[in-house]
């Protein structure tokens, strides 16, 4: 398998840690690049402005808190990465980012920190199997 891109996507949990930690090691190994990607909450568009503007701010930087130390640990390993904050259902953009992206493979833990899980996985994690267009490995 060739891997050039990989796709992390990120959520603060300790699985999204150790998904990074593989990410990292399998970019370095193939000199490969990441894509780090956290899946902001969608804001509803009946808020109207000035709460509209407010919310996706504070959604935005939220997200951008979640992803900065992922970005830091990948910046320090050496690897060439960058970060996408896009709003909406995660399963659905993990699954367009990786078209986009053409990525290679997607790295990702096994749970997140939503308050539903699946049975045995994340439920959004169990979505990304059944959805990617590539290959997913799953990182307890």
């Amino acid at each position: 398998m060739n891997v050039k891109t990989i796709l992390l996507p990120v959520d603060g949990s300790a699985y999204s840690d150790r998904a990074t930690d593989y990410a990292v090691e399998m970019a370095r190994t193939l000199k490969a690049s990441i894509v780090l990607l956290q899946c902001r909450k969608p804001v509803p568009n009946e808020l109207g402005e000035p709460n509209l503007q407010w919310v996706l701010d504070h959604y935005t930087k939220e997200a951008e808190e979640i992803v900065e130390p992922y970005g830091k640990q990948i910046e320090a390993a050496g690897v060439p990465y960058r970060e996408l904050i896009i709003g909406g259902r995660p399963a659905e953009v993990i699954e367009d980012v990786a078209k986009a992206e053409k990525a290679d493979i997607i790295i990702m833990g096994s749970k997140g920190k939503s308050g539903f899980e699946g049975f045995m996985l994340g439920s959004v994690t169990h979505k990304v199997l059944h959805t990617s267009p590539c290959p997913v490995l799953v990182v307890k």
